[in-house]
């Protein structure tokens, strides 16, 4: 039988770390992006998010590529 793992949301038996709701509150409004985690000494230390703003092609850029 396996061990449950903390960061699987059906093992209601644990509570879920802090870390892990901010990390789902960083990915739900996210669209292109990145959520990186930072982990020191075996703990979440920061969550950095860089988010990505994708712009479509227009004419030009279709003409020129």
């Amino acid at each position: 039988m396996a061990t449950p793992s903390p960061l699987d949301p059906t093992s209601a038996s644990l509570p879920l770390p802090d870390w892990l709701a901010l990390v789902r509150e960083k990915v739900e409004g996210l669209r292109y992006g990145v959520v990186q985690l930072v982990v020191h000494d075996g703990r979440v230390t920061q969550i950095e998010r860089t988010e990505k703003t994708r712009l479509g092609a227009t004419r030009e850029t279709e003409a020129h590529g």
